[in-house]
């Protein structure tokens, strides 16, 4: 009996099949290289700007870095209309960027900015390294904040609650802290404040299969008012017994703090600081190298086949969002602690929304959301800093500038950001 063999060969791609074009990166690119042509570039103030790398009072000192306004801006507009350009080529072609043009687009364009900036300003110098430390401490609540988004949305539910998580923990840190006298229980009380915010929107959203979205705006109103009540009622009153909380002091490592830029970053923080850097560590080797991030993962991508492999879906999903409860705490206690000697009604001024930001810009990555809230908290820094050495920037634009590049970013350059499979979608068991 003969076997007669069927030669397959693969099918030709249809002539017709639409190709898939994005146009937001390449748009966005040119836009920005623009504005950099006309604002860096052309209306440059022909002047130098100077960047401080040390202080005099460190052990190590670097001479000052001195950079013309000319050269820089049209430097930095050459790379960044050329990138848009390459991205406009790739975009006819139905390719995504290269990962390599948003952060050196997002480079040339930060450069330029500041160089421009400060060669523009009254006092045409500033603190380099202390400009970046600046940043790092303003992006550590951000940090704890995606980080909070990263452990919910991996596991399927949407955290828009962020901002009222770390507003609960700011609140809970200077009441207790303040009675108490200690730092430990104001940390303690913020983690207790912000997982109870947690809580509620677990057995919403998990329990009761309420819209998460809604959830997590309603809760953030909510917190937003108890917090301003409480402020007004009882903090005022007494401020000194209610609003005075002690203040962690910085841990200064002896000589490694003293390297110019690196040092003050990494070698001079509050325990809480160095607490953010464990906990991105943390975060990610849990989630993409134990069986447990497996696990979270798998529920935020496929619950159903979660669940047949005995996986209680809707278990996991609760006690991943009282854990970032409890980072997001944290991040709050940062406000109160650490920044601040004492809380104001809405003091987080919509920062849980740019952590939210963040995380999608990180593509729900520990690693990309941190760099991510550093960018903006360096937009933050930036404006501040700009503000004292009297820019010719209006001082309306600078206080909308982190919020103005969280829109930038996460609508422009970031692109199409896919988002765990199951991420906002309640699981019932049939």
């Amino acid at each position: 009996m003969s076997h007669a063999t069927i030669a397959r060969t693969p099918e030709a791609a249809p002539a017709n099949t639409a190709v898939i074009r994005s146009w937001a990166a390449p748009i966005t690119y040119l836009v920005l290289g623009l504005v950099a042509l006309v604002g860096f570039a052309l209306g440059s103030p022909h002047a130098d700007a100077r960047f401080r790398i040390t202080d005099g009072s460190q052990r190590i000192s670097v001479p000052d870095l001195v950079l013309g306004t000319t050269f820089v801006g049209w430097a930095g507009t050459v790379v960044m209309l050329g990138i848009a350009a390459y991205a406009f080529v790739l975009a006819r072609a139905g390719r995504k960027p290269a990962r390599w043009m948003m952060p050196v687009f997002a480079a040339a364009f930060v450069i330029s900015f500041l160089v421009w900036a400060i060669g523009s300003a009254d006092t045409p110098n500033v603190y380099l390294s202390g400009l970046i430390a600046g940043s790092f401490t303003l992006a550590t609540p951000l940090i704890f904040g995606s980080l909070s988004g990263v452990l919910c949305e991996r596991a399927g539910v949407v955290n828009i609650a962020i901002e009222g998580q770390l507003l609960a923990g700011a609140f809970c840190a200077a009441l207790v802290g303040s009675m108490t006298g200690s730092l430990f229980a104001g940390v303690l009380a913020a983690v207790v404040g912000s997982v109870l915010v947690s809580m509620v929107l677990a057995v919403f959203a998990i329990k009761y299969l309420v819209n998460q979205v809604i959830v997590g705006v309603v809760l953030n109103v909510l917190v937003a008012g108890l917090t301003s009540f409480f402020f007004s009622t009882v903090m005022v009153e007494d401020p000194e017994k209610y609003n005075s909380p002690p203040a962690f002091s910085v841990i200064h490592i002896p000589f490694l703090a003293d390297i110019p830029i690196f040092g003050p970053i990494f070698f001079n923080q509050t325990i809480l600081g160095y607490a953010m850097y464990l906990a991105v560590f943390v975060v990610w080797y849990a989630l993409f190298k134990t069986r447990w991030g497996l696990r979270v993962r798998a529920v935020g991508e496929h619950p159903k086949a979660a669940d047949t492999v005995g996986i209680k879906v809707n278990s996991l999903r609760f006690w991943n969002v009282v854990l970032a409860g409890v980072v997001a705490g944290i991040g709050g206690a940062f406000f109160t602690l650490v920044t601040s000697s004492s809380f104001n009604k809405e003091m987080t001024a919509g920062q849980g929304f740019i952590a939210l930001a963040a995380l999608i810009f990180g593509r729900w990555n520990p690693i990309g959301a941190f760099f991510a809230a550093l960018l903006f908290g360096f937009t933050l820094n930036l404006s501040y800093v700009l503000t004292i050495l009297g820019t010719p920037v209006p001082s309306q634009f600078m206080q909308m500038l982190p919020y103005a590049v969280t829109i930038f970013a996460v609508a422009g350059l970031v692109g199409k950001s896919k988002a765990p499979a199951a991420v906002g979608e309640p699981y019932v068991k049939e």
